[in-house]
């Protein structure tokens, strides 16, 4: 009997076995109404420039203190290593635990030397972060093709190549948007983009729509919030959280059209210091729950 009994045990139906709900409790058992949170994100290390002039090395420090894994670098001047050696600069990275992904550069001059800098100490992309606001279309398909030529050349160094946008490829031109000349005219298995959230935005443009009509293009973006109420595209950067961007959502939806890094970033500071900025950021991003 005992052994019958534990044979019907193992064939109960599965809902039978689970324990039994408290009065108003509710027991999700659906994993896509669970809420869940970013487990890495970085930031843009021109959000601390002025510091980052100064010491970059222990602005890199306190950067990692407050909870970023990943960061995307700028040549400030001094390269895109700051001015470290290939060894000191994987050092310090794997020292405060840091995935050094990307940095933004100049691909249009010296790009193999920056590449092979960037391949030595595991970076995953090289980025142009502008090109300025073209006057025709024809010069966007110019832009392209040299986009192509990059990614091509990158390639060769294990990297891959990404555009980072402005609002000036989101503004009708031609009765076209220069963005999309230059995402039908790149080819996707050499060139990704980086979405700034914010210059899509503040353009008037759908971010989520924009990620859908060019769905695995994306993957990396910048997050970066814009205030309500203020005319100037330009004047409306603040805090993550303080803004009209609803960046849950736009995470959430992001991640199944290929979205992979979330970089902070932050350009105007209003009552808050660049580093304190960085601080409360990683702290919003960090709880957001999507």
């Amino acid at each position: 009997m005992g052994s019958l009994m534990g044979l019907g045990a193992a064939l109960m139906p599965m809902q039978f076995c689970s324990p039994a709900k408290k009065e108003g409790e509710t027991i999700v058992t659906d994993p896509e109404t669970v809420a869940q949170t970013l487990k890495a994100f970085g930031i843009q290390l021109y959000s601390v420039k002025d510091q980052m002039a100064e010491n970059p090395q222990e602005t890199m420090k306190a950067l990692a203190s407050y909870g970023y894994k990943q960061f995307e670098g700028f040549d400030g001047g001094k390269g895109i290593l700051w001015g470290m050696e290939t060894a000191e600069f994987k050092s310090l990275n794997s020292e405060i635990g840091v995935d050094f992904v990307a940095t933004h550069c100049d691909v249009f001059k010296n790009l193999e030397a920056q590449a092979e800098q960037a391949a030595e100490v595991g970076m995953k992309y090289l980025i142009c972060p502008w090109i300025g606001g073209q006057d025709s279309l024809d010069k966007y398909k110019a832009i392209a093709e040299q986009f192509n030529q990059i990614g091509e050349t990158l390639k060769g160094y294990g990297l891959k190549f990404a555009y980072h946008n402005h609002d000036y490829t989101f503004v009708d031109q031609e009765g076209q948007l220069p963005q999309d000349v230059l995402m039908d005219n790149t080819d996707p298995a050499l060139v990704d983009f980086e979405m700034d959230i914010y210059w899509v935005y503040v353009a008037g443009v759908d971010p989520e729509a924009y990620m859908k009509k060019y769905q695995d293009r994306f993957r990396l973006c910048h997050v970066k919030d814009a205030a309500a109420g203020i005319e100037n595209p330009h004047e409306r950067g603040v805090l993550l959280g303080q803004g009209e961007i609803p960046f849950a959502k736009l995470i959430k939806e992001s991640q199944s059209l290929g979205m992979e890094y979330y970089i902070v970033e932050q350009e105007q500071f209003d009552g808050v210091t660049p580093m304190q900025a960085a601080e409360k950021n990683a702290a919003y991003l960090s709880k957001l729950e999507y």
